[in-house]
């Protein structure tokens, strides 16, 4: 005996596929176009990073001169480091707000 389709079931699965779809290419383009800007503790070096990870501008800003190298270094590391973190904040937060509707694709992030 065959079984029955359900013609209006396939058809909204389809839809749902669609819509995730339409949402992940928009994601990806958000991703790319969202950036965020992090200062060192002591406000000497700023990264702007993308939600994408890419760090995209690093600024020293004020004089070098009363500066060790080892200063800059260390302010420098830690500017990058909170560039990570705010990268990966800003990516959860933008996965929310396209994707929190969808609970089940929380682990593809």
């Amino acid at each position: 005996m065959p079984r029955e389709i359900d013609d209006a079931w396939i058809e909204e699965a389809i839809s749902a596929y669609r819509r995730i779809e339409e949402k992940q290419v928009s994601f990806t383009q958000a991703l790319s176009r969202l950036e965020v800007a992090v200062r060192s503790p002591d406000e000497s070096v700023e990264v702007i990073v993308g939600a994408d990870g890419a760090v995209r501008r690093v600024t020293v800003l004020g004089s070098l001169q009363a500066m060790s190298n080892a200063e800059l270094s260390r302010s420098i590391q830690q500017a990058t480091s909170a560039a990570h973190e705010a990268a990966e904040w800003a990516r959860r937060k933008l996965y929310d707000e396209t994707f929190g509707d969808y609970d089940s694709l929380r682990s593809a992030i």
